[in-house]
Formats: C-alpha cells, sequence, structure tokens
C-alpha cells in the first residue's frame, strides 16, 4: 500500500509539472543586477555584530559564500536554517560565511542571530537596504541574496536561491 501511494504521488508530481512547468527561476527577476560570474569581488570594511572591524579581504585565497539578509525579511527569516545548515557542513571544508545585514537596528540584528543560530561572521552597515554601500557594490535589489566567492577573488555565483549555493558548494569539493 505504501508503494502504491509513493508511486501516485510521484505521479500526480510528475503531471503537476508538466501541466504548470518547472518551478521559476526568480534569479530570473530578482539577481538581475547582481554580480556576474567572473568579477572581482569588492573588497569592503564593516563593523560585525560585537562592534570589530572586518574586512573581506582578511578571506583572501578561501571560499567565501556572502548572504544578504535582514531579520525584518519574511524571505530570509524562512531561508536562514537552510543557510545555518550549509554553514554547519561546509565550513569545516574550509569555506567561510559571512551574513551582510541590512538590519538598521543592531538589537534586532542580534535577536534574528540568537532565533536562527546563526554563529558565522555578521557585518552590517547599519543603514537602510538602499542606501548601503555593500548593496550597490553587489547590485543587491533584493534580500535574501547571496554571492558566492571563489579563492581567486572572483564571484562564481550570485542568486537569489538557496539550494543554487548548495549544489555549487556541493561540486566544489
Amino acid at each position: 500500500m505504501r508503494k502504491l501511494f509513493c508511486v501516485a504521488f510521484l505521479l500526480c508530481a510528475t503531471m503537476a509539472n508538466a501541466q504548470f512547468g518547472p518551478e521559476p527561476d526568480f534569479d530570473d527577476k530578482y539577481a538581475t543586477e547582481l554580480l556576474k560570474p567572473g568579477a572581482v569581488a569588492p573588497d569592503f570594511k564593516m563593523k560585525t555584530l560585537d562592534g570589530k572591524t572586518f574586512k573581506l579581504s582578511q578571506l583572501k585565497g578561501k571560499t567565501v559564500v556572502l548572504d544578504f539578509w535582514a531579520s525584518w525579511c519574511p524571505d530570509c527569516r524562512k531561508d536562514a536554517p537552510e543557510v545555518v545548515r550549509m554553514y554547519q557542513e561546509y565550513a569545516p571544508q574550509g569555506v567561510e560565511f559571512v551574513g551582510v545585514s541590512m538590519d538598521t537596528d543592531v538589537a534586532a540584528w542580534r535577536k534574528g542571530c540568537e532565533q536562527f543560530g546563526i554563529t558565522y561572521t555578521q557585518v552590517s552597515e547599519l543603514k537602510k537596504f538602499k542606501e548601503t554601500d555593500i548593496a550597490k557594490a553587489y547590485g543587491v535589489k533584493w534580500i535574501p541574496s547571496m554571492v558566492v566567492i571563489g579563492k581567486d577573488g572572483k564571484v562564481v555565483l550570485s542568486t537569489v536561491l538557496t539550494y543554487k549555493v548548495d549544489k555549487y558548494l556541493k561540486g566544489a569539493r
């Protein structure tokens, strides 16, 4: 009976995909201005959640995932557990994660990190999203957005879809 249910479920899913098409690629709509693969990732200097100065160039020679997010962003909150999971999986392999918060309130930013168990480096300009230098430099018009930077300091992937980052990191080992 269980096998019959699984077969029926797969058949329905296949028919639905055929009828409605594949899941839309939101990069076509929301990631159009993000830096393209091959572009040199702009260096930046920002304050961390604990008030220290962080520079992207500190991570030279490493694969880096920039996670553009905010505690007030519903889609960011939905994606946060998956980003934390990727951090836990790939950090031991040498991949660095840096959260670039678009929060303007330190308390809300800190609470969001605590709520989702975000322990990787966090930085912010503590300005409104559209006013941040970092969003302008990386072409971020939508959050959540993620940019993967290769060991050579060049962008290898820019996306609004976490599964694409996971797929890239799986293959980059």
